[in-house]
């Protein structure tokens, strides 16, 4: 599997959790990369734990060494890993840690919950995830080199946060604006029509959201001509 399969792959689970949990799928992500060593760790192999989380899961659990950090003193050590029956359970119980902590502190990964991804892979950190000192950067690092950040736009119909799209004019629609600026130039009721001009090409939308100030000026101006005539 190359590593772009490998995004693939758990990127839809990322996705989709995200959307329920507010856990960003760039961390989900950059975390399973980096624990799993791309799917290919003897833990994800043998327990299907992208995460390298301990204790028991959906299929029991299996010892495994590992390297834990104190201070920056890395040392070799073994532990309990949760294993499960597939990726999907893996990407859920990450999910699900995130958003109810440990026992003795519930809340203490809420830090990363909608929050961006730099912030998101420090409080991971903070949180007590990891010891490596160096864990934050090496995610950021990963979302970064592979642009995992992309996974953290919600593209579902039903999402909030869409960009909204980009106001075009059509061609006849640009003349007619055109004509009309040259027109209301030509009887004196529109100062500085290149300015409207340029204005009409570079942001439509400004010159749309203006339109009924610019009318009432507009009528304005020719009432005022009319009664002095």
């Amino acid at each position: 599997m190359t590593q772009q399969e490998f995004i693939a792959k758990i990127a839809p689970a990322a996705v989709e959790d995200m959307r329920r949990t507010k856990v960003p799928a760039s961390l989900t992500i950059a975390q399973a990369i980096l624990e799993s060593n791309w799917g290919k760790s003897g833990l994800t192999i043998n327990a299907n734990n992208l995460f390298g989380i301990k204790g028991t899961g959906t299929a029991g659990s299996v010892n495994m060494p590992t390297t834990e950090y104190v201070g920056a003193t890395p040392i070799a050590t073994s532990a309990k890993f949760r294993k499960y029956n597939s990726w999907d359970e893996s990407i859920a119980d990450h999910s699900a840690l995130i958003l109810k902590g440990t026992r003795d502190k519930p809340t203490r990964y809420h830090g990363v919950l909608g929050a961006d991804y730099k912030t998101a892979c420090q409080k991971i950190k903070d949180g007590g995830y990891a010891t490596d000192p160096a864990y934050p950067q090496k995610l950021i690092s990963l979302i970064e080199k592979y642009e995992l950040y992309k996974y953290d736009v919600d593209k579902s119909d039903n999402s909030v946060d869409k960009e909204a799209p980009t106001l075009k004019l059509e061609d006849w629609e640009r003349e007619a604006g055109l004509k009309a600026i040259d027109n209301l130039a030509a009887k004196v009721l529109l100062n500085d029509p290149d300015k409207w001009k340029q204005r009409l090409k570079d942001d439509p939308k400004g010159v749309l959201e203006e339109l009924p100030w610019l009318v009432f000026t507009l009528l304005d101006r020719a009432t005022d001509k009319i009664s002095h005539q």
